[in-house]
């Protein structure tokens, strides 16, 4: 996989980001933004996007001089909150999303409620790992265990929806170790990690900023992290290409995109604002507690990123074929 930066951040600021982020930012187009700026999240709330958008929304707003509001959209693995920002016309739209879902989504849907290029990227902001986790009552402590099990017991896995990189990203483990699953896709990151903590599902793989907290609450049990190289933050515990999942790393990628439609202009300064936003010490600082890293990118940049990820992953789906959907 391409090597990628990573990053992310979160708060308890609000007067620090109005002083730090004044005359920093690009001339406005036409007095912009003229009205409440809206962040879409097209995934239950409780989810990694989730979080970051509620942690930059007042800062962005000082920054702006704006209105923010956070709108959750869910289904559809993030399709449908995708297509209420790629059909949007009020230039005052955003998707908060997990670009890898961007990137998958003209993979596998078929009908696709909006066009691949009708969205563009406006910066990055964060990466998180993917943590691999169990529920507590599984007995098994390593992929080799945990792959052996599921040989002779059924493992429900959870994810976000299908088509994310949460699947895929099982799938590929599945494919490199031989481990059995059924895939149970949810409307976000939040309802996979409440049903695999009730049991209802055995396994996940999901974003750390979401996850790793119940892991510490002993609710869930932690296999293997997806990031190449080990984190001190979490104990030190194997990484999943160490475990023998060769080569692999994955994670949740956040980011920013808009309507293709947009000013150039305004993408540029709304860009620079969540920039020097989620570069905010207390924010990184925050989000760095929570096992995420701050990245962020050019607006071509990030359109670059989701074109490149999408061949990644088209990948592990030609080689899934009709497994895409886990052994029953």
């Amino acid at each position: 996989m391409t090597t990628r930066r990573h990053f992310l951040q979160s708060t308890a600021l609000a007067t620090a980001s109005t002083g730090l982020l004044a005359g920093s930012l690009p001339a406005r187009a036409a007095a912009w933004p003229s009205q409440t700026l809206r962040i879409v999240v097209p995934f239950a709330p409780g989810g990694t996007s989730d979080v970051i958008a509620r942690l930059i929304s007042k800062p962005l707003g000082d920054a702006l001089n704006a209105t923010v509001v956070i709108e959750n959209r869910t289904g559809a693995a993030g399709n449908v909150g995708a297509a209420a920002v790629a059909n949007a016309t009020d230039g005052h739209t955003m998707l908060l999303s997990d670009l890898g879902s961007m990137a998958i989504s003209p993979l596998i849907s078929k009908d696709l409620p909006f066009k691949a290029e009708q969205l563009v990227g406006v910066t990055m902001l964060a990466y998180s790992p993917h943590l691999l986790a169990v529920h507590p009552s599984v007995p098994a402590n390593n992929v080799q265990e945990l792959v052996a099990w599921s040989q002779k017991n059924k493992i429900n896995a959870a994810s976000s929806g299908g088509g994310t990189p949460n699947h895929l990203g099982i799938v590929d483990i599945a494919l490199t170790t031989g481990m059995k699953w059924q895939h149970v896709p949810y409307r976000g990151g939040a309802q996979a990690i409440n049903d695999t903590i009730a049991g209802t599902t055995q396994l996940l793989l999901n974003g750390m900023v979401a996850t790793y907290p119940l892991v510490q609450a002993g609710k869930l049990k932690l296999i293997g992290v997806s990031k190449r190289t080990r984190m001190a933050i979490i104990g030190n515990v194997p990484t999943l290409a160490e475990q023998g999942v060769t080569n692999f790393e994955s994670g949740t990628y956040q980011g920013v995109m808009v309507s293709s439609s947009m000013a150039k202009p305004n993408v540029e300064l709304l860009s620079a604002a969540l920039i020097k936003v989620i570069r905010i010490p207390e924010i990184r600082a925050r989000l760095v507690e929570l096992g995420a890293e701050v990245q962020t990118s050019s607006p071509s940049d990030t359109t670059q990123w989701v074109m490149t990820d999408r061949k990644r992953w088209a990948s592990v789906i030609e080689r899934a074929g009709k497994s895409i959907e886990g052994s029953l």
